[in-house]
Parts: C-alpha cells; structure tokens; sequence
C-alpha cells in the first residue's frame, strides 16, 4: 500500500522555491553562474587566452608612464610629513602595517570606548615596533612608534624593565586608557585618509579641494547588512538623505561630471539571499526604485555596490529590473559594481554589455579588484567546497581586471 500524498497546502511553502528554481536564465546568464568555482587552472588558461596584449611601442608607454607615476609617488613620499609618512613606513606588507589600517577603519565604526579599548589591545599588542624606530625621516612617525611600542608592550606584559625608568614611570602615570587614546587619536587620523567624513554633508565639503582640481567622487555610506526591518528602515533613510545632499551639491553637473553614491542592497533588506528572493523583488526592488528615482530627479549616478559573492545573482536580477523599468527610461545614471577577483567577472561584464544593448541605455560600470576576499576563502573553506569562487593568488586577479576592462572599453566604443 502507497503512502497517501501529502495535501497541496502543506507543499505551499516550497512553491516560490520551485519557480525560482524553474526559470529559464539566458545563456549568458548560465555563463556566469557556470564560472561560480569553475577551475582555477582552466579559468586563468581561459583569461590568458581572452587578453589581448599591447603592441611594443603601446607597452612601451604603459611602462614608461607607469614608472613616472610610481617615482612621482615615491617621491612625495619620502619627502611626506605627518599620516602620509606613517603610512609609507608601515606599509601593508608588514604585519604592523595591516594592524595599524585595521584598527584606522575599524576605530571609526567603534562608538564606545571599552569595545576601542579591547581592539587596540587586541591588534597593537603583538606587533614588532622596534623594527621601525629610527627609520623614517619624519618626527610623527617615529613618535608614533614609541607611542606604538609603549603601548604594545605595556598590553602584551605587565611590566617591561627593558623600556628604561622614563618610560616606566611615564606608564605607571598614565596608565592604559590614556596611552590608548593617543593610540586612538593617531588611528583616526590615519583612518581619515581613507573615509572622506564622518556624515555626507562632511565628506561633500572635504572633497571640494579635489573637486576643483578635476576628481570625481561617488560616496559609500559606511555600514554593515541589514539584520531586522527596523535597520533596513534606517539605512533607507541615510540613502535617501545621502542623495539629497550629494544632489544639491551637484548642481546640475550630471552623471559623469557630478558626485554619485553606491548603494548596498543587503543594507535595504534583512533578508538579501538567493533563498528568499520572490520576497526580496517584492519588497526591496519597490525601495531600490524609489532611490534611482530620486537619483534620478538630481541626475547624479547611482550603483548596486558590490556585496559577497552568493549575491551576485541576486543583484543581477535587481539591475535587469530596473535597466526595463519604464519609468526609469531615459536615465543612463545606473550602475553596478563589478569585482574582478571573481572568476565568474568577465561573464558578468559580457551580461551587463548585452544588457545595455537589450534595454537600449548605458550603465556606470565600476571594475574593481575586489572587497571581501578573506571572507570568500574561509567561507567556502568552513562549507567544504571544493573550490573557491575568487581567485587565490593577486597576479590573477590582475589578469582578470585587464580583461575585463578591455570588454568594458571595446563595448563602450562600439
């Protein structure tokens, strides 16, 4: 005897799942899911074959313009004073160096001070700051690192007889907050050459200098994925603000000559995942439209930032609904962020290009190498996946940024 089947309403809560699961992508569309964690091997054998190379005297440009550039840089460096020469010393390749740009962006999202305390602790105390003194010209930096070594190695030890009397009895004074707030002061000052201004209407008078001297900027309201409605809420609320602002300040220049803002869809619903995406077109799609109307209204530039890579699809289907909403017609101001450290990019680039053909308008397209690559590795490594969705060494990466802005130059010329 056959078990009966169970009732029609109690398959009701996997209805939306298996037409989700049942549409049809284009061919296109399946590229770019196809290349997922496709190979790495195959993949960069792939980019390889697909870059086109320069001919000599084109190479020899590139070369002699990237070597003016570089010793220009360097240049200003070593004669820079204050945070650029912190910077130039403890470069990213040391491990003081990533401590110290960790704690620059992580201090300025740190409301409290116990929670700043505990990271500084955290991130100062196992650097080898010694190294480092003595080897800048510049007075900031090598009272920075005093500071830096004090403060390590009074979190790292109870007592440190090697520091001299001085010191000692400078630490016994002031104790650990005090020494930490120095610390803390120095990182946002550090973290200010990265975030532009701790409100929009701030970072729009801190950006005018560079304005004025031919920069363009799009700004990134600095948060982390909506967890419950009421953030969701919040979050819609600052973008909506944000462009007003950034509008204003606009004036009428456009979308190519004016600011813009990027806009991070996991920001405007809790639940921004592939699982629940009828409910995301549903709710967020209506939200997203009303912020590209509104950019709209201003002629300023909008993009779909970049987010982790089980969301890129979702994104896709996002950005195809609004390059055919009519009411959006006639508005190139859309654009969308793409992250060349993924191996699926240059099928993502080859959609959006047919995209643009198929709804007749242009987008922003905005390459990058990538923003979330420690999260990807260990992610796909605690899921025991058999490959990685990004690339694992920088030089392919590189490769796969060359090739797809070629795509994006070929088709922004025909």
């Amino acid at each position: 005897m056959h078990p009966a089947a169970p009732p029609a309403s109690s398959l009701l809560p996997f209805s939306a799942l298996q037409a989700e699961i049942l549409r049809q992508p284009s061919a296109l569309r399946c590229a770019v899911t196809a290349a997922y964690r496709r190979d790495e091997a195959t993949a960069v054998q792939w980019l390889l074959g697909e870059v086109r190379e320069s001919d000599a005297a084109g190479a020899g440009q590139a070369q002699a313009l990237a070597h003016t550039l570089v010793a220009a840089v360097r240049e200003k460096r070593t004669r820079a004073s204050g945070v650029d020469a912190l910077m130039h010393e403890f470069s990213l390749s040391s491990e003081e160096g990533v401590a110290l740009m960790c704690l620059a962006e992580a201090l300025l999202r740190i409301p409290d001070s116990q929670t700043a305390d505990r990271l500084i602790a955290d991130k100062i105390s196992k650097g080898d700051w010694r190294k480092h003194l003595g080897e800048s010209p510049s007075l900031f930096v090598n009272a920075a690192t005093w500071g830096l070594l004090i403060t390590g190695k009074l979190v790292a030890t109870s007592s440190e007889n090697r520091l001299g009397s001085a010191l000692s009895k400078l630490i016994t004074k002031g104790g650990e907050p005090l020494i930490r707030k120095g610390v803390d002061m120095a990182m946002r000052m550090l973290g200010n050459q990265f975030v532009t201004g701790q409100t929009i209407q701030e970072a729009l008078k801190n950006s005018r200098d560079n304005e004025a001297r031919g920069y363009r900027y799009s700004y990134d309201m600095l948060g982390e994925a909506a967890l419950t409605e009421a953030d969701a809420a919040s979050y819609y609320a600052s973008y909506e603000g944000a462009i007003h602002a950034i509008g204003r300040a606009s004036n009428g220049r456009g979308i190519k000559d004016g600011p813009g803002i990027s806009v991070k869809l996991s920001a405007l619903h809790p639940r921004y995942s592939r699982a629940q995406r009828a409910r995301v077109m549903a709710q967020l799609l209506p939200r997203l439209k009303a912020l590209v109307m509104l950019a709209k209204k201003y002629d300023i530039g909008l993009n779909i930032d970049a987010e982790e890579t089980d969301r890129l699809e979702l994104s896709l289907d996002l950005m195809e609904a609004m390059a055919f909403d009519p009411d959006l017609a006639g508005f190139d101001g859309i654009g969308f962020v793409v992250q060349a450290y993924q191996k699926r990019c240059p099928f993502v680039v080859d959609y959006l290009v047919d995209l643009a053909r198929r709804s007749g308008r242009k987008f922003m397209v905005r390459l990058v190498k990538g923003a979330y690559w420690d999260a990807e590795i260990k992610r796909a490594q605690v899921d025991g996946m058999d490959a990685y969705p990004v690339y694992t060494r920088k030089v392919y990466t590189d490769v796969s940024y060359l090739v797809c802005a070629q795509k994006l130059l070929a088709a922004s010329a025909s």
